[in-house]
């Protein structure tokens, strides 16, 4: 243990080298690393794991359900803080009574006090917002689902005590947050919002322009100050013991900046990530690193580094693919953009999705779909109820940045309109998603078909409210006990997917993957288990009109027997040709069970 700790020592020292370059001298630095380590809670060798590389912290049975602490409440009623029961016991609630099979964890966003952006813009990074619960409510769901929590470590609330004592230049904070001057070159700066960059701060040593990347309300953290990453490696600890399994590192990529540059995926950033890996799977190895960085597809892949930047990324392309291929009816884009995906590394994953609070990202279909294309998805999603939300880019030009719809509404129709296909090509998406390389993702409004919410996004002016509906628990509750809800067909639907999924080895997120080759209308992959002892052909009619595929096509080994997992009957070795009714999924195993 003590030449684990010793090479723990020489690792910290070494990324701190790299991140301060030409900010610390090295006796700060090498005053840095004992603090560090001491505060991710290894105070001594015996505290010191050994991580062992490349291993895969997931199976096939990993699903992430995504979701608000307030995603489910109780009715209004008199009590002191709105609600009949804390929202997090609410959700607790629903877990066992509606979710229990069917996820391994749960990634609650930001259940933090905050002042904007639905819990983005964190006021106060050590409690729980009183009106979700408390820790003992976060504990409890942790207790018995995985939980994933958001590190908000890009910016904060201009609300918060620290931004406060900025504007004060007296305490904790005053020397947290990144300034820059309205006459430095910013024009290379990448941003995914078209506010101001710099905000005008009137404190108590003269005015400042604090950097706000994403709003006025967020203001962004100078990590060129080594206390900004103390206080956040204390913060990871908190977290540790509460019960945090899984790190979503939020807004990673524009941690680091310096004027003059694009500020955004800078080498610093990438080293940051790699401390906070060193340090997390040196005190608590079975943790998972998930890096949100929703930017082009082969930027985002750099935040594997060499498997050991973060173990899982979001797989950011997916969802803008899969939609345009399902509203289109061809699915050549997705097909070329699996073909050119690295299988990842043992030890690193994909993270698939294809909803979240967030709206569908165009950014990273930047390059996989031309300009004409994505302004053709995104009326045809304004045509659906949707909402789009713009960028500006270098020139001053504004581009569509997000599409902002609910999920079962972006796939109401085609490029054509609205169809009888809602549920079927809903479904479809799902299936193509749920058998990929990676560890799926589930947003909560995807499990039960909640539609867009025009009333939210009217009361707040945000366009992503339309895809954060907050259901009344009783109301829910009638909708699923209803056999005709569309709720209850897209639960029972989805549910009947994962545990069928969770239980094929060929499914394991590391499971070798190969794209078939079987025209525009059908989308096909097969995937194969690490003994080699299962193979899945997932075969997907991503078309309105029924469609045949020759068995000969798949090259199905005629020796074995085949079995569609979905259909839960046997394939008929005599027949030549598959039929796949509109949007209908097979998933094709040599294995009738897992």
């Amino acid at each position: 243990m003590a030449d684990v700790f010793v090479n723990l020592q020489e690792k910290v020292k070494h990324h701190l080298e790299v991140i301060y370059e030409g900010v610390l001298n090295s006796s700060d630095i090498t005053t840095i690393v004992p603090e560090l380590i001491s505060k991710i809670g290894i105070q001594s060798a015996e505290d010191c794991h050994y991580p062992t590389p490349h291993k895969n912290r997931w199976d096939e049975s990993d699903i992430i359900m995504i979701t608000y602490g307030d995603s489910i409440v109780e009715n209004m009623d008199t009590s002191e803080f709105g609600y009949q029961q804390k929202p997090l016991k609410t959700l607790l609630r629903f877990l066992e009574d509606y979710a229990d099979s069917i996820i391994s964890h749960v990634h609650i966003l930001p259940f933090f006090p905050y002042s904007s952006d639905d819990g983005f813009s964190v006021i106060d990074y050590s409690i729980v917002n009183q009106s979700l619960g408390d820790w003992s409510d976060i504990e409890k769901i942790a207790d018995k689902y995985g939980l994933m929590t958001d590190l908000v470590i890009n910016h904060c609330s201009s609300r918060s005590q620290w931004f406060q004592n900025f504007i004060a230049k007296d305490g904790i904070g005053s020397d947290y947050f990144f300034t820059a001057s309205p006459s430095d070159d910013l024009k290379a700066v990448v941003r995914p919002r078209t506010s101001d960059l710099l905000k005008e701060v009137e404190t108590a040593s003269g005015i400042e322009h604090v950097w706000c990347t994403f709003s006025h309300d967020q203001v962004d953290f100078d990590f060129r100050n080594p206390k900004v990453l103390l206080t956040f490696v204390d913060i990871i600890r908190l977290y540790l013991d509460k019960g945090t399994k899984i790190f979503r590192l939020d807004a990673i990529a524009f941690l680091w900046k310096v004027a003059g540059s694009p500020s955004i995926n800078l080498h610093q950033t990438h080293e940051v990530v790699r401390l906070l890996r060193t340090l997390i799977e040196h005190a608590e190895p079975e943790t998972v690193i998930i890096t949100e960085t929703n930017i082009p597809n082969r930027e985002n892949l750099t935040y594997f580094g060499n498997a050991n930047e973060a173990h899982a990324i979001y797989n950011f392309s997916l969802p803008p693919l899969l939609l345009n291929t399902l509203v289109t009816g061809d699915c050549s884009y997705l097909k070329s953009w699996m073909m050119s995906m690295p299988p990842a590394q043992n030890g690193t994953t994909y993270f698939n999705f294809i909803a979240s609070h967030d709206g569908i990202g165009l950014r990273p279909a930047e390059g996989l779909l031309s300009d004409e294309e994505l302004t053709s998805l995104a009326n045809c999603m304004q045509n659906f109820g949707g909402r789009v939300s713009w960028r500006a880019t270098e020139n001053g030009e504004q581009k569509p940045y997000e599409l902002n719809i609910a999920l079962i509404d972006a796939l109401k129709g085609t490029l054509e309109g609205a169809d009888k296909y809602q549920l079927q090509r809903f479904i479809c998406a799902h299936a193509i998603m749920l058998g990929l390389e990676g560890i799926p993702g589930i947003y909560i409004h995807s499990l039960l078909g909640t539609p867009n919410d025009e009333e939210k996004v009217l009361n707040t002016g945000q366009n992503r409210g339309i895809n954060r509906h907050r259901w009344d628990y009783k109301s829910l509750v009638t909708h699923l006990d209803n056999d005709n809800s569309m709720h209850t067909k897209v639960l029972s639907s989805l549910s009947m997917l994962i545990r069928i999924r969770r239980s094929q080895a060929a499914f394991h997120p590391n499971a070798t993957q190969f794209t078939l080759q079987l025209g525009r209308r059908i989308f096909g992959y097969w995937r194969q288990s690490a003994d080699r002892q299962q193979s899945i052909f997932c075969i997907s009619n991503i078309s309105h009109k029924t469609k045949k595929v020759r068995l000969s096509d798949i090259n199905l080994i005629e020796n074995s027997l085949w079995f569609d997992l979905i259909g839960e009957k046997p394939i008929d070795p005599n027949t030549e040709d598959l039929v796949l009714k509109p949007y209908q999924t097979m998933w094709i195993s040599n294995k009738s069970t897992g």
